[in-house]
């Protein structure tokens, strides 16, 4: 499960909306080797008794497996293309949407999975490209009846994670026109579209249409936006406002230094949009 910082393209900060004490609990918690790659699924609603609430405008939950397999990472990184385990699938599926309704989380991040080791991706392709979108289909009537919006994440394949699936956004977007589902969209990480792709602005306009949701990470290093790095990171965001985008963008990066150092890129875009007088 991964806790985002919220950045809305409309001025609307969470800090006002979460008591000191629970934004303390949550910062101490953002730990990115934690929450986004944990193994665990010890709920997290004892970090924070405002959490259901904070949730539900904040986060997303990743649909991987009901349970970690002893000695196999690979459940790491989800079920959803992945044949012969398509009981396993819906099984999470059934877990992830019981969690977002209690939550009163609205989107649900579901995890292609990894190709198998020692296979080449150009010849299991095919096999798991059908299972993602059986699986898909499956889950787009599920999430159409609980009004949760299911999540397609590219993971870059050259330093991240060179077996996962679904690596590019060009990859999920011709899934996602097969499935033909509103239920479903795009999760774009900038950080993953640039090592991939580059080309951010038309990409962006391209798949802008399919978006459900962006990340975002300086390259190379996966720091703080204003860390030193490939990505121009006010022309992104502004970009992103002059496309009207309206939902929510997740900072999933490292922090250098720690969480609250690393915020100063943020209370410098408050600022520039008058949220923060100067002596905030």
């Amino acid at each position: 499960m991964t806790l985002y910082y919220v950045l809305s393209t409309i001025p609307s900060p969470l800090d006002p909306l979460i008591g000191s004490e629970d934004r303390e609990k949550m910062e101490a918690s953002l730990n990115y080797a934690e929450h986004c790659f944990s193994r665990t699924r010890t709920p997290l609603e004892s970090k924070c008794k405002n959490l259901p609430g904070t949730l539900e405008h904040s986060c997303n939950w990743d649909c991987k497996n009901k349970a970690p397999h002893a000695g196999n990472q690979d459940d790491d990184r989800g079920l959803g293309a992945v044949p012969g385990r398509q009981h396993e699938f819906r099984e999470a599926l059934a877990l992830a949407v019981k969690y977002c309704k209690v939550l009163k989380c609205p989107r649900i991040h579901i995890m292609a999975g990894r190709i198998p080791l020692g296979a080449k991706r150009e010849e299991v392709s095919a096999e798991m490209e059908a299972t993602f979108i059986g699986n898909l289909r499956y889950a787009a009537d599920i999430l159409a009846q609980e009004k949760i919006t299911g999540l397609l994440e590219p993971i870059n394949s050259r330093i991240t994670d060179p077996r996962y699936f679904l690596t590019t956004p060009e990859q999920a977007a011709a899934i996602l026109k097969k499935v033909g589902s509103p239920s479903l969209k795009l999760q774009l990480d900038i950080f993953h579209c640039q090592i991939m792709d580059g080309n951010l602005t038309q990409n962006l306009e391209k798949y802008f249409p399919v978006i459900g949701h962006v990340q975002f990470a300086q390259v190379p290093g996966r720091h703080e936006p204003d860390s030193p790095g490939e990505l121009n990171f006010p022309y992104l965001f502004q970009l992103l406002e002059s496309m009207s985008y309206s939902g929510f963008v997740g900072c999933e990066y490292k922090p250098k230094e720690g969480t609250l150092k690393g915020l100063g890129w943020l209370h410098s875009y408050w600022k520039s949009h008058g949220v923060l007088d100067s002596g905030s």
